[in-house]
């Protein structure tokens, strides 16, 4: 898994590519571990290059979003290819983290 992530003030862009699997899950989850830091983060996270998430990702993914809640802010996921976006709707993520 890519993972690029340009910050202005606030808000964080982030472009994911590849597999977020057991391989690689530790290191995405300290390549965010900055966006849980600060008030009112705005983050939005570009999934088009994203072609499978884990368990171990999802769990990742919940973190991060209950900390923006935590801090006021917001987060959004878009470009989402059909495959990922069946395992957020299977498994309730849809319900918890904007899809769009």
């Amino acid at each position: 898994m890519n993972i690029t992530i340009n910050t202005v003030g606030n808000h964080h862009d982030v472009v994911l590519d590849g597999r977020l699997d057991t391989t690689n899950a530790d290191q995405f989850q300290k390549d965010v571990a900055p966006l849980m830091e600060g008030d009112a983060p705005e983050i939005e996270m570009d999934c088009s290059g994203m072609t499978y998430t884990s368990s171990q990702g999802l769990r990742i993914f919940l973190m991060l979003q209950k900390s923006v809640n935590a801090r006021g802010g917001h987060m959004v996921m878009k470009n989402m290819s059909p495959q990922v976006k069946e395992v957020f709707d299977i498994t309730g993520f849809s319900n918890i983290i904007k899809i769009v």
